[in-house]
């Protein structure tokens, strides 16, 4: 099977990191492996001539770093590009030492395949130095903006997820295949070079366990009771998919608001092919007959509405009574709220006015697969992702 990509599509964030290369002397690419960091990365330098690519990956580019001080210095007037950079975490201190030594901004770019927090020693050794860019798997803004005719339904990207060879196969099984291939090469390959030494098999149970409790608050009791381990272990278990991108941990609201509000957080796989691929949905028919589609449609959502939304705290509201919101975004004194339902008819509950009432946000947002959005108060729109994208980029 030959996932080869064609061609480029125009990533979001890659203004974003042209301009990072022009301010900070070492700018960190990060995201999910395979998700298109290394693509935007040759694109970007393509279009200069003083650029060293190096992938951690390769014998021979390790072996150029066996001296890595000296390297850096015969290369000094260059941009140094250091892909898959968690494999090689001793080469931070030296990368400070040759930043101190000349502070251009553009002297390295570092790509990897986790997060801030996991790659400790940059965001240490590195403080002052270096800026931090997360790249997400293909949103439907990128697609769509690529092939209107073809993106025009996020059904197709919803099922595959944004992965680019899964959403970009010529099939539904062949992206369903990829991304099989996928998962198990995290879990045998990826997981330990990231120094994690915990059985596959034991990874791989929890990974589909979260698939199946995917857009619910979780019990680390329960969990570890099915896994027969504690709940410290669960939590760690968490930490190492949230921190490789591969889960995210959605806080609750922690607002002054004269209601109990639940504690506990929510989790969603961060790309919905692969929640599909752990529950064995290949097709979009498999899935709207399935139980997760719901969540499922709520998780994907979240993912582009926060990919739009950088910058933008992330929470959701619930309260003791069982009044929800699925998503609240904040910024300064700028509160957004969405809910969102797979339905063409949406029909909210009927505290949800109530709701609103005592979050008072800016703007609510019903995000379903209506045709066209419409006004169903002054301040509650019900719209496609679409449409709910570009208004929120005219709000930014």
């Amino acid at each position: 099977m030959n996932y080869k990509l064609q061609r480029y599509i125009n990533r979001s964030l890659e203004a974003k990191l042209k301009e990072s290369l022009r301010s900070f002397p070492v700018t960190a690419l990060l995201g999910p492996r395979q998700c298109g960091k290394s693509t935007l990365a040759r694109h970007v330098v393509a279009e200069r001539m003083d650029t060293v690519y190096l992938d951690l990956e390769k014998p021979s580019d390790l072996r150029k770093l066996e001296d890595a001080e000296f390297f850096f210095h015969t290369q000094k007037d260059k941009l140094i590009c250091i892909d898959e950079v968690q494999m090689g975490p001793e080469l931070f201190p030296i990368i400070r030492v040759a930043v101190d030594e000349d502070r251009r901004p553009g002297k390295f770019l570092i790509l990897g395949s986790a997060s801030q927090d996991l790659i400790r020693q940059s965001s240490e050794t590195l403080a002052g130095r270096i800026h931090f860019l997360e790249l997400t798997p293909f949103t439907y803004d990128e697609l769509f903006d690529d092939n209107p005719e073809k993106y025009e339904d996020p059904v197709f990207l919803w099922t595959r997820g944004g992965f680019p060879e899964a959403v970009l196969a010529d099939s539904d099984s062949h992206s369903f295949d990829w991304r099989s291939d996928f998962i198990r090469t995290f879990l045998e390959r990826d997981i330990p070079q990231f120094g994690f030494t915990i059985p596959a098999v034991t990874m791989r149970r929890f990974w589909t366990m979260l698939a199946h409790y995917h857009g619910q608050m979780l019990n680390a009791s329960k969990f570890g009771q099915a896994l027969g381990v504690s709940h410290p272990t669960i939590s760690k278990y968490l930490d190492i998919m949230a921190l490789t991108f591969m889960v995210r941990v959605l806080p609750p609201l922690m607002a002054n608001i004269k209601k109990r509000l639940v504690k506990t957080p929510k989790v969603y796989l961060r790309d919905t092919g692969i929640l599909h691929a752990l529950l064995e949905i290949e097709n979009i028919e498999d899935l709207l007959g399935h139980p997760i589609a719901g969540a499922s449609w709520e998780g994907w959502c979240i993912e582009q509405i926060l990919a739009a939304m950088p910058d933008w705290r992330a929470s959701f509201y619930r309260a003791s009574s069982g009044e929800e919101i699925d998503l609240i975004i904040e910024r300064g004194r700028k509160r957004l709220a969405f809910e969102f339902k797979a339905s063409m008819s949406p029909r909210l509950s009927r505290g949800f006015p109530g709701t609103l009432a005592a979050l008072q946000p800016d703007h609510t947002w019903i995000v379903s697969p209506v045709l066209e959005p419409y006004l169903k108060d002054p301040n509650v729109t019900v719209a496609n992702i679409k449409a709910a994208l570009k208004d929120l980029r005219n709000r930014r």
